[in-house]
């Protein structure tokens, strides 16, 4: 298959919640590769100049950004996003799903992921205090741009 026939990749972020510096990694890798990224989010973000990148801003709302992504994207296509629910729709529209710190999300791991996500909000819903992510480490960057890169390198 010629680069012509190549189906065209997109990776597409769910950028409202999505550390800066994965956002950074996104924006060379998108000059780099030339693959577009589009960052969705409900509030204005800054993005540099390249036309490879760009901004969708959507209504605020819950999910809003989430079903814009999942309407948008095609089988094939990369979704940046810590979103667990966000993450199974795009396994299930036949996408890719990769958290900011460097996890895919699978066909094999999402059911439990989703599992235990449920289950940590019941316990959140009932009373019980239950800690957050931590914060982002300089691992978690490198686990990410690692993750990209052999994800980017698979599809050329």
């Amino acid at each position: 298959m010629t680069d012509a026939q190549a189906p065209s990749l997109s990776i597409w972020v769910d950028a409202d919640a999505c550390p800066v510096k994965i956002k950074d990694l996104l924006f060379r890798a998108a000059n780099r590769t030339n693959v577009p990224v589009t960052l969705v989010a409900n509030q204005h973000l800054q993005i540099p100049k390249s036309p490879f990148i760009k901004f969708l801003q959507v209504k605020a709302g819950f999910d809003i950004a989430d079903n814009e992504i999942v309407r948008r994207m095609q089988a094939g296509d990369l979704v940046i996003t810590a979103d667990i629910p966000l993450a199974s729709e795009v396994i299930a529209k036949g996408g890719t799903a990769l958290n900011p710190r460097g996890e895919l999300y699978t066909q094999e791991n999402i059911t439990s992921r989703l599992y235990v996500r449920d289950l940590m909000e019941d316990m959140r819903s009932s009373g019980i205090e239950t800690k957050g992510p931590a914060p982002m480490t300089q691992k978690d960057c490198q686990n990410f741009s690692n993750c990209l890169d052999r994800f980017l390198s698979a599809r050329r």
